[in-house]
């Protein structure tokens, strides 16, 4: 860990993070976004509120511990939130990352066609 990051802390822009000391915002989305199961966790958080025990259950091998650092890391990072019956959804934040993430969907896409086609 770099200095100003804790293993029990979500990364934030102006803080040091894994792999840079600079605290750029982008280098602390990165992280975030980086750790294990992260973009996992929030797919299944695009159509709608989900529990912590449904989420488990469509991520074969994720771990509950690991689930729930990851849950404690984005609700932190104001990505998602809980919602009054205990279940997680995107926050308007959230949303905008899927929407930032849409042009990568779309080269990932292309990508995997050029692969398919050499």
């Amino acid at each position: 860990m770099t200095a100003g990051t804790s293993p029990r802390e979500a990364p934030r822009p102006g803080r040091p993070v894994r792999g840079s000391t600079t605290g750029r915002p982008l280098m602390a989305a990165l992280d975030l976004l980086g750790r294990r199961w992260a973009l996992r966790i929030l797919w299944e958080l695009r159509d709608g509120p989900v529990g912590a025990r449904e989420l488990l259950a469509r991520c074969a091998g994720l771990s509950s511990s690991v689930l729930y650092d990851r849950l404690r890391e984005l609700t932190a990072a104001s990505v998602i939130a809980r919602t009054g019956d205990g279940a997680y959804e995107v926050t308007r934040l959230g949303a905008g990352l899927g929407a930032a993430l849409e042009p990568l969907d779309a080269w990932a896409t292309r990508w995997a066609s050029q692969l398919d086609s050499s």
